[in-house]
């Protein structure tokens, strides 16, 4: 059988296991095609987070989905400079970042707003402890459980989020509830409480 008609079997057959292959190719593909333009556009292969908890509310919801850019691919705004310039994401002054808490791989990422920049030994808030090193003082826009910084609480206890913590930013718009399937299918069920 030549090339041509093994590529025409394949293509036309009725048999389960060639068309599950078929199938798997497919989607294969899809993906391949998915995550190279999401590379090229923000930076990363997987440019969608799920928001797990309600920290954000209410500018994002639990379930949320948000696309996030490469943070080597964007300049980061705080609060502070986007309260002087007018400029706002999600509703309020500032960029929303994705980050590593404490700069650790293999846990859940916070997405939270920078609020400003604090350079090392500079107070991290007014009558607080000297910065450590620099980083971003970040919080959550949900007044009822983030009404202090992330670095007065437990999530980043005295540690400026360093640059290279910062995983990316989040841009565009949410898209809503549509997180909550990857969530379950993960076994949290944040969504549903």
């Amino acid at each position: 059988m030549e090339l041509k008609d093994r590529i025409k079997y394949f293509k036309e057959s009725d048999n389960f296991w060639i068309g599950l292959l078929r199938d798997f190719l497919f989607v294969f593909v899809v993906v391949v095609i998915f995550s190279s333009i999401s590379y090229i556009a923000m930076g990363r292969f997987s440019p969608m987070v799920a928001v797990e908890s309600g920290s954000m509310i209410p500018h994002i919801q639990i379930g949320d989905i948000i696309f996030v850019e490469s943070a080597d691919r964007t300049k980061i705004i705080t609060y502070n400079e986007g309260k002087e310039t007018g400029y706002s994401t999600f509703n309020e002054f500032g960029d929303v970042i994705l980050y590593k808490p404490r700069g650790r791989d293999g846990v859940t990422p916070i997405i939270h707003r920078a609020m400003y920049y604090v350079n090392a030994g500079e107070p991290m808030w007014a009558g607080g402890p000297s910065a450590p090193f620099a980083g971003y003082i970040t919080k959550g826009d949900n007044p009822k459980t983030n009404s202090a910084y992330d670095q007065q609480g437990s999530i980043s206890p005295y540690l400026p989020v360093k640059p290279e913590w910062v995983i990316g930013v989040a841009k565009f718009d949410r898209i809503p509830w549509l997180g909550c399937v990857s969530l379950a299918s993960r076994g949290i069920f944040t969504c549903f409480n």
